[in-house]
């Protein structure tokens, strides 16, 4: 078995090429390797199953060429990082879940070929978002930031210290701070009529929870103490104060399930609707018990 690695999925697109050159800085600052993955939907019924014939090698150089020039996109950014570059043949979405197996993390540009302009997240890539049995990052908006704060969100969730983890890993691999994100609704009192529970604020409630939030984190602070940390509370959604977030940071990080999930994904709402509209990327983190599960 190949050592885990940072695995991107390249096709010669710019966000392609953009989440390329992401994943090898990542690859630099977390001391793996990078392995660039492009697959070829090869055409069966056209070849003839020819995989000798010209047609296939033509497809074959072309598809390798596609690699080569990620990589070296790749060795651009990251000049001292190990690179590979693997041509598979298949389904796109099909071949990247595969591969998703043996990966440390998976990193996508949000679209790829063939993509309505109006979509802000390719078919392809939220696929692989729903179903990959690893780590995956989508690479969007602002595809390079430096500056700013990493942001997470949490709950109460069994996965939320694994979330927790990767934030603060990803915070201090980048020397900066973490800006701890937690959305909850309150109770509003039936005497407040319709009144939106964005618009709520009920000291009683908010104090308790920030506390609940504050002791959640506490372990994490003593692990990481070079890492400096802000709670932020809101009753606003958790997407839409994330999306808001994602304006100033470099990073936002997630968990893979929420509440009320269809089993069979590896994607909330929240998660989804942050590859749809985040501008900067976005690390949907897995539970590490569901990729055993899953094998």
């Amino acid at each position: 078995m190949r050592t885990p690695a940072i695995v991107v999925a390249v096709d010669g697109t710019d966000p392609s090429r953009a989440a390329a050159r992401w994943a090898a800085r990542e690859a630099e600052l977390t001391n793996q390797p990078l392995r660039l993955t492009h697959v070829m939907d090869w055409d069966w019924a056209a070849g003839r199953n020819d995989f000798g014939g010209q047609h296939f090698e033509t497809a074959r150089r072309f598809a390798e060429n596609i690699a080569a020039r990620a990589a070296h996109d790749a060795k651009t950014a990251a000049p001292d990082i190990d690179v590979d570059t693997n041509v598979a043949i298949g389904d796109a979405a099909a071949q990247l879940i595969i591969g998703s197996e043996e990966a440390s993390l998976l990193v996508l540009g949000n679209r790829g070929h063939g993509g309505f302009a109006g979509l802000h997240l390719g078919s392809v890539s939220q696929r692989v978002a729903m179903h990959a049995k690893c780590p995956i990052v989508v690479v969007r908006g602002r595809t390079d930031p430096t500056q700013g704060p990493v942001a997470v969100g949490v709950d109460d969730a069994g996965s939320a210290d694994e979330v927790l983890e990767a934030a603060f890993t990803a915070a201090r691999a980048r020397g900066t701070s973490l800006a701890v994100i937690r959305s909850f609704l309150p109770a509003v009192p039936p005497y407040w009529g319709h009144l939106p529970p964005a618009q709520v604020h009920i000291p009683e409630q908010d104090i308790p929870e920030r506390a609940r939030v504050t002791a959640q984190v506490a372990p994490w602070r003593e692990k990481f103490p070079d890492v400096p940390v802000e709670i932020l509370m809101s009753h606003d959604s958790a997407a839409a104060l994330l999306v808001g977030v994602s304006h100033g940071a470099q990073l936002v990080v997630v968990g893979s399930r929420g509440h009320g999930v269809i089993a069979g994904t590896v994607l909330g709402s929240t998660g989804l609707q942050l590859l749809h509209h985040a501008d900067c990327p976005v690390l949907i983190v897995r539970p590490h018990g569901n990729r055993d599960s899953r094998r």
